[in-house]
């Protein structure tokens, strides 16, 4: 199939997010049927979300979002192949199955599971640049503006933060919908467009993120758009 839109994208995650979840399910499909690159960069809810006068993720000993990542900065480091495999597994675990992914013996789980060695936790918490990797990342997306994830990042530079969904499209599908994202590209002073929630939207989202809400150790935070 002839290339549409942009080539490659770099998709901004915390595993924690189901809503990023949801968008890497639909950015899979696009790789699969357009041959796009999908380079897996970091995005820490923890840090953007952090109060005042609460510890920063990288002063924990284990964060629930930022350990999960360090995991994914060390397996990217031997292919990216591997932090693909890592979020889809742990994305699945905690979205879909309604397991915890973010408690350190879970996540020892799937990297069995996966076929690769448990250790591996221990190795990427133990290697002080893994923190710095998802940091780096983190901080260089908030400066484009980030404020949440999904957020996708183009090679001209330009991001943008979406799309917000759940059910992700398929097949054709989800090649219009890529076409329409990146349409968006064309015109970079346009800054939103948002569909509002009537009561069965919500309804809706709470149905799909049920295995999500029953499995996370946290309160979500509902940050306003800037």
């Amino acid at each position: 199939m002839a290339q549409v839109g942009p080539s490659g994208v770099d998709f901004h995650f915390d595993i924690m997010c189901p809503y990023a979840y949801q968008t890497s399910i639909w950015i899979r499909e696009v790789r699969e049927i357009a041959g796009i690159e999908v380079r897996w960069r970091f995005f820490s809810l923890e840090e953007i979300n952090r109060t005042e006068g609460k510890k920063h993720p990288w002063e924990r000993d284990w964060s629930y979002g930022w350990s999960m990542m360090r995991i994914g900065a060390f397996l990217r480091r031997i292919d990216m192949n591997l932090v693909d495999r890592w979020y889809w597994a742990a994305g699945t675990a905690l979205h879909v199955e309604g397991r915890k992914p973010h408690r350190r013996e879970v996540a020892m789980e799937l990297l069995e599971e996966l076929g690769l060695d448990p250790g591996i936790v221990t190795r990427a918490l133990e290697d002080p640049t893994t923190g710095d990797e998802v940091r780096r990342e983190h901080d260089v997306v908030v400066d484009k503006g980030a404020f949440g994830v999904p957020t996708l990042v183009f090679d001209d530079g330009q991001a943008l933060f979406g799309p917000v969904l759940i059910t992700p499209p398929r097949d054709q599908a989800a090649l219009r919908l890529w076409e329409l994202v990146t349409g968006w590209l064309e015109f970079p002073t346009v800054y939103e467009l948002q569909r509002p929630k009537q009561p069965a939207d919500l309804a809706s989202i709470a149905k799909e993120f049920a295995p999500y809400l029953e499995a996370r150790d946290w309160v979500s935070v509902q940050r306003p758009t800037p």
